[in-house]
């Protein structure tokens, strides 16, 4: 990329990066994208192991998605789109055992989710970033995201419970390599998590290679009967059930638009580049909104800009989107492999539970540093109240006997999540309480 395309954020660019990866010849770039691959590769793949989603779906709109974001963004921010954890929640709400039948309504909930995104992208064209941030501050978003994590922690307990020994090799490994890692290892420690506690349950017998060998090495990534379409040309659409999809997980797009927000935010400092302002955050919003509409539209998860290529660009220095765009091309091609599906669809929940300990933890945490790195401040009672009542509404309803908010419609019943119910009043509470 020329160094004169974007606006750079400091004076001088550093002798040492790389905008044009042209420079280093076609090998190097591919070895570079598939590097981009890897990083990615783990929690991608785990979104659906989690939730019973495709693996193949998976991965062909994680790779279509960031090809798309790069066309909105002028080919100019190096972001990979990968699956968004943040909504596994809602999955879990609608199909809490990944059931087939009920996937693709969480699937049409994750579609409007997305919409939202293209919403904000509208605002934040027409009245600029700051006017719109001021009615989803720190002290909504970060009670938010600490829910998410603290609501999946008993199903990550629960996997665990299968059996500890294996859990707890994958939690050493991700811990071990977070805190001693170097290089890569330190850039991939959920994907060296999942084979480390995934080998140990084959040598325990827990691991089922009769339906590996049975998967054919290539085939079409998307079943038509896992898709949103589906609904509407079965015949037997349960209208109440799609509603209350819906309305539940739509508000936790609140907390991924923020996220995505970060993310720019952190890849504009990592490349030394303000992409906030180009190619815009309503350009970026635009993309992430219309790659997560488009994927859950067809049965794959919801997608975000991700942190762990943040990384990879950070420690190899290589800013070029081009790198980018060809770990999305490799994603894409592996989605045409059922084979690969069968290996994570094998994968036992004990090896489930010990990864999705951590990452629903670290969902938790971030949640925690964005209330600290934005300093809200709790002496002041307006944030106590705000944060409060998102927290025991989420968490309490999440855990109550009937796990929802029941509403009855006429006809139609519709079932409102603790994350649903937390996140509209402290948007309200936000809006209505005074600043003093």
């Amino acid at each position: 990329m020329p160094q004169d395309d974007v606006e750079t954020m400091g004076a001088v660019d550093s002798p040492d990066a790389i905008y044009d990866a042209r420079t280093l010849g076609t090998p190097k770039m591919v070895l570079f994208g598939l590097q981009h691959l890897f990083a990615m590769f783990g929690a991608t793949i785990l979104v659906p192991a989690l939730t019973g989603l495709s693996v193949q779906a998976t991965l062909l709109f994680a790779g279509l998605g960031t090809l798309l974001f790069h066309v909105l963004a002028k080919g100019k921010v190096p972001a990979f789109l990968g699956s968004s954890f943040a909504f596994i929640a809602g999955y879990a709400a609608i199909a809490p055992n990944g059931e087939a039948a009920l996937l693709p309504y969480a699937c049409l909930g994750v579609a409007c989710a997305g919409c939202l995104y293209l919403v904000l992208a509208a605002l934040f064209k027409a009245f600029g970033t700051e006017r719109v941030m001021r009615y989803f501050p720190p002290v909504v978003t970060g009670p938010i995201v600490i829910c998410i994590g603290l609501i999946l922690s008993s199903s990550a307990i629960a996997n665990c419970s299968t059996d500890w020994r294996v859990a707890l090799v994958a939690i050493i490994v991700i811990i071990l390599c977070n805190v001693f890692g170097k290089g890569m290892v330190k850039v991939v420690p959920i994907l060296l998590g999942v084979i480390a506690s995934f080998v140990l349950a084959a040598a325990l017998g827990d691991v089922d290679f009769a339906k590996i060998a049975a998967a054919p090495w290539v085939g079409l990534p998307v079943d038509w009967n896992g898709t949103v379409f589906s609904l509407f040309t079965g015949g037997t659409m349960d209208t109440g059930l799609a509603i209350t999809a819906v309305v539940t997980i739509m508000p936790l797009a609140l907390a991924t638009m923020i996220e995505h927000i970060g993310d720019i935010s952190a890849i504009s400092s990592t490349c030394n580049r303000n992409f906030i302002k180009e190619p815009g955050l309503h350009r970026t919003l635009l993309g992430d909104g219309l790659a997560t509409i488009i994927a859950a539209l067809f049965g794959a998860p919801a997608n975000t800009t991700y942190g762990e290529n943040t990384g990879v660009l950070a420690l190899t220095r290589v800013f070029d989107p081009r790198v980018i765009r060809i770990a999305a091309g490799f994603s894409v091609l592996l989605s045409f492999s059922p084979k690969f599906a069968a290996v994570i669809g094998a994968m036992p929940a004990s090896v489930i539970g010990g990864v999705s300990l951590v990452l629903y933890g670290m969902i938790s945490a971030v949640g925690i540093r964005n209330l600290i790195e934005n300093k809200v401040d709790f002496t002041i009672t307006r944030n106590i109240l705000i944060a409060a009542l998102i927290l025991v509404l989420s968490i309490g309803i999440a855990y109550s006997s009937a796990g929802a908010v029941i509403i009855p419609v006429g006809s139609v019943t519709i079932s409102l999540s603790g994350l649903a119910v937390g996140s509209i009043v402290g948007i309200v509470l936000n809006a209505i309480l005074p600043r003093g």
